[in-house]
C-alpha cells in the first residue's frame, strides 16, 4: 500500500492493522520526503515489515493527544524533528522567532521548547512501562552532560531528563533496525546495551565493561576545566573504527553509557535507504492549513552524500553525521533525479545536488579506510590541507553531467556548501570551470566566516589567503564563461577567540575588497560543537589553554554591526568600536556620511567615555563628566559640508590607501 504512514485509527484500520508496533512521536509536521529524519527512519521500519504510526506535533498540554493510536507493541519513538527546539524557538539573543518552517502554515508555538523531553514525560505520565527510544539530532547532541546556551546551565544527559531507554544518536539507520529487532525477540529494553550507536542507562557499575570513564556530572558541572576535558574526551571517539565506548557517572546507582558509534552506510545501504517508498511531499492534512514551508527548500533537491570531514569548530557534524563521509551510486541519485522530473509543478530546474559539503565525494585519505579517522585535534584541511589529503572531483563531476542530460532538466543548480579550500587543493581546475560554467544560479554561497588569523585558527578554518584565490579564480573563470555572478560570503561575529580588534580587521578586509555581506551571523553556542565549548569555559579543549569569548550584549553588537559597516543604522556603533581599538582613521572610509551626521548629532548631547582595552581584547567603557557645549570627538569626523561629502570620502580613501596622513 503505497500511501501516507497512519496519523489515526481511521488510517491503521484501512491497512487492517489493530495496533502500531512503533508509534513515532515526532515535533515536526509529517512529511514524508528523505530530507526529513522521521520520514527515513520510519519507512525503514516499515520494509523490515514493522508497522509504524505517526504522531506530529501532539498537544504536550493533553494526555490524551499521545494516546490517538493507542499503546505500540514494542515501543515509542521520539524526536524534536529535524531541528533542535530550542533553535527552532530562539535566534542568538534569544528572542522568540515569529516562524517556524516544519509546522503547517508556518505557525510558531505547536512544540514545547526541550521538545523530546516533554514529550517524553507526557508519554511516561500515561504509558508507564512502555519502552522509548530517542533520536533526532535534539537527543544525539544532548546524549552526555551539556552546556545548555538557554538556560546558561550544564544539563544532564537527556537520557537521564527524559526518562527514555534508549537512545539512538547519529543518523540511526544501523541501531534503530537492531533494536527494533531485539525488541521484537523478547528481549528487554533494560538490556538493550550491546548496540553500537546507542546510549543507555545502568544502576550497576560493574555492568559496564571496556569503556572510557568520564568525569561525573557533577564535577564537569561545578569545573569548567573538567568540563573542557571530558568534551576532548568525547570528541576523540566520535569516530565509527576507533570510537571507544564512554561512561559518565550520575551517582552511586545511575550510568550514562554511550556505546561506539554505529559503521558508516556502504553505498548500496545508501541507495537502498534513498529508495524506499516516500510520497515527497506533506500530509495532505496540512493543505488546508497552508502547507509546510520547509518542504519548498527540497523539493527539487537531491542528497548525494552526508558526514563531513571539514571539522569547523562551530559544526556539530562530527557529533551527529561523523567526519566520515558516504555516498550514495550514480544510478540512485539519477533515478531520484528522474522522479523529479515527473512531479506537475518542476520547471527544469534542480536546485542543488549535495549534502553538509557538497564536494566531498570520497575517503579524505588511504589512512582513514584503515585507522578512522585522525585523533589528537588534526584536521584535514585546516590550517592547510593535509599531505595524505585525497582530492578528487571527477566523480561529482560526472554526476552533475549527467543530470544536466536528462530529459525535462534545463538547470542543475548547487547551493549547499562547497568547500573552497578542498577545491582549491585540486591541480585539476575541470571542476571549477564546470561549476562556473553551469552550476551556479547567479549566486554561490560560500564561507570564509572571518579573515583575522587568530580567529580563523579557532573556527578551524582556513587561512585568508585560500579564500581570496579561490576568489579571484572564480572572477576569472566567471568573466571568461561571459557570465556576471557573485559569491555570497558567509560570516560570523563573536566567535569565541574575536576579539573586537578582529572584527575591526575583518570590517576593513570587506571594505577593501568591496563586499557587502547582506546576511550575518551572530556565533550560536548549540550543544556537540568545540565551539560552543570554548564559549562556555573560556579554554580552547585541544590545548586547555583560554580563549577570549565575547558575551557581552554590547560588545556582541559592536562585531556585529562591523561587519554591516556600510548601513547608516549601525554608524554608532561602527564609530564607536572604531574609537575603542584606536582605528579612527577608517571611520571616513566604513561609515557612510548620512551616518556620520546622525551620530554627530546624536554625540553632541552625550556625555564624553573614557575606554580601557583589556589585554585579553575586552574593554570597559566609563561615562565621563558632561563636555557642555564641546563637540562630540565624533564631531570631527563629520563631512566638512554637505555638499563636498563624496570628495571628501574620496579623498580619504585616497589618503588611507596610499598609508599618507592627511595634513
Amino acid at each position: 500500500m503505497h500511501d501516507f504512514l497512519p496519523m489515526s485509527r481511521e488510517d491503521m484500520e484501512k491497512r487492517g492493522w489493530d495496533q502500531c508496533d512503533f508509534v513515532y512521536v515526532c515535533g515536526d509536521a509529517y512529511v514524508d520526503h528523505p530530507s526529513f529524519g522521521h520520514a527515513i527512519i520510519s519507512r525503514l521500519l516499515e520494509a523490515h515489515g514493522y508497522r509504524v504510526g505517526i504522531i506530529s506535533q501532539p498537544d504536550w498540554k493533553n494526555k490524551d493527544s499521545i494516546t490517538v493510536l493507542g499503546e505500540p507493541r514494542l515501543g515509542f519513538l521520539v524526536t524534536a524533528g529535524n531541528m533542535d527546539s530550542m533553535v527552532n524557538h530562539y535566534s542568538v539573543s534569544k528572542r522568540r522567532r515569529e516562524k517556524d518552517s516544519y509546522t503547517p502554515g508556518g505557525v510558531m508555538g505547536k512544540r514545547p521548547d526541550y521538545a523530546t523531553v516533554v514529550y517524553c514525560n507526557l508519554i511516561r505520565s500515561v504509558y508507564k512501562k512502555a519502552p522509548i527510544i530517542i533520536g533526532g539530532i535534539e537527543a544525539s547532541l544532548r546524549r552526555l552532560a551539556h552546556y545548555d546556551y538557554w538556560s546558561g546551565k550544564v544539563k544532564h544527559s537527556i537520557l537521564v531528563d527524559s526518562q527514555a531507554d534508549l537512545i539512538s544518536y547519529g543518523m540511526g539507520e544501523r541501531s534503530i533496525v537492531e533494536i527494533a529487532d531485539a525488541l521484537a525477540s523478547g528481549i528487554d529494553i533494560k538490556d538493550i546495551t550491546f548496540i553500537d550507536g546507542t546510549v543507555y542507562k545502568t544502576d550497576r557499575r560493574g555492568a559496564v565493561y571496556d569503556a572510557v570513564w568520564l568525569p561525573s556530572y557533577d564535577q564537569v558541572k561545578e569545573n569548567k576545566r573538567t568540563y573542557a576535558e571530558s568534551f576532548f574526551t568525547q570528541y576523540q571517539n566520535t569516530d565509527a573504527f576507533s570510537g571507544k565506548r564512554l561512561c559518565e557517572p550520575y551517582t552511586d546507582h545511575l550510568y550514562v553509557v554511550q556505546n561506539p558509534p554505529a559503521k558508516p552506510l556502504s553505498t548500496l545501504e545508501m541507495d537502498d535507504v534513498y529508495a524506499l517508498p516516500y510520497m515527497r511531499a506533506p500530509h495532505p492534512s496540512y493543505e488546508a492549513l497552508g502547507g509546510v514551508p520547509a518542504i519548498s527548500e527540497v523539493k527539487f533537491s537531491l542528497i548525494s552524500n552526508r558526514g563531513c570531514f571539514g571539522g569547523c569548530s562551530f559544526c556539530a557534524l562530527t557529533f551527529h553525521q561523523g567526519r566520515i563521509v558516504q555516498v550514495r551510486s550514480h544510478e540512485s541519485i539519477l533515478e531520484e533525479a528522474r522522479l523529479l522530473t515527473e512531479e506537475p509543478d518542476f520547471k527544469g530546474y534542480i536546485h542543488d545536488v549535495g549534502g553538509p559539503t557538497a564536494n566531498f565525494r570520497m575517503p579524505s585519505c588511504r589512512e582513514q579506510m584503515l585507522k578512522g579517522m585522525c585523533t589528537g585535534g588534526k584536521h584535514c584541511l585546516a590550517p592547510a590541507a593535509c599531505s595524505h589529503l585525497l582530492v578528487d572531483h571527477s566523480d561529482y563531476l560526472n554526476i552533475l553531467r549527467r543530470m544536466r542530460e536528462l530529459p525535462g532538466v534545463k538547470k542543475v543548480f548547487i547551493r549547499s556548501g562547497i568547500r573552497f579550500d578542498y577545491l582549491m587543493a585540486d591541480p585539476d581546475d575541470t571542476f571549477f570551470k564546470e561549476l562556473v560554467e553551469h552550476h551556479v544560479s547567479g549566486q554561490l554561497k560560500v564561507a570564509p566566516e572571518h579573515c583575522a588569523p587568530n580567529t580563523l585558527a579557532y573556527m578551524g578554518k582556513p587561512p585568508i589567503d585560500v579564500f581570496n584565490k579561490f576568489k579571484d579564480k572564480f572572477y576569472e573563470l566567471s568573466k571568461k564563461a561571459g557570465k556576471k555572478q557573485y559569491l555570497v560570503p558567509y560570516l560570523m561575529s563573536s566567535h569565541p577567540g574575536s576579539t573586537l580588534k578582529d572584527a575591526v580587521y575583518l570590517a576593513e578586509y570587506l571594505y577593501k575588497n568591496h563586499m557587502r555581506p547582506e546576511q550575518v551571523q551572530d556565533f550560536y553556542p548549540t550543544p556537540g560543537t568545540v565551539s560552543t565549548c570554548m564559549f562556555y569555559t573560556g579554554l580552547d579543549p585541544y590545548t586547555l589553554k583560554p580563549v577570549f569569548v565575547e558575551k557581552s550584549a554590547e560588545g556582541k553588537a559592536l562585531q556585529r554591526a562591523l561587519l554591516q559597516y556600510y548601513e547608516p543604522r549601525n554608524a554608532e556603533k561602527v564609530i564607536k568600536a572604531l574609537r575603542i581599538t584606536h582605528r579612527e582613521d577608517l571611520i571616513p572610509l566604513l561609515v557612510p556620511a548620512a551616518g556620520r551626521r546622525a551620530v554627530q548629532r546624536t554625540a553632541r548631547k552625550a556625555e564624553n567615555a573614557q575606554v580601557s582595552i583589556h589585554p585579553d581584547g575586552s574593554y570597559t567603557v566609563r561615562p565621563g563628566k558632561s563636555a557642555g557645549k564641546k563637540p562630540s570627538p565624533g564631531a570631527r569626523f563629520a563631512p566638512r559640508t554637505a555638499a563636498k561629502g563624496n570628495t571628501y570620502q574620496q579623498k580619504e580613501s585616497t589618503t588611507w590607501k596610499t598609508g599618507k596622513k592627511k595634513k
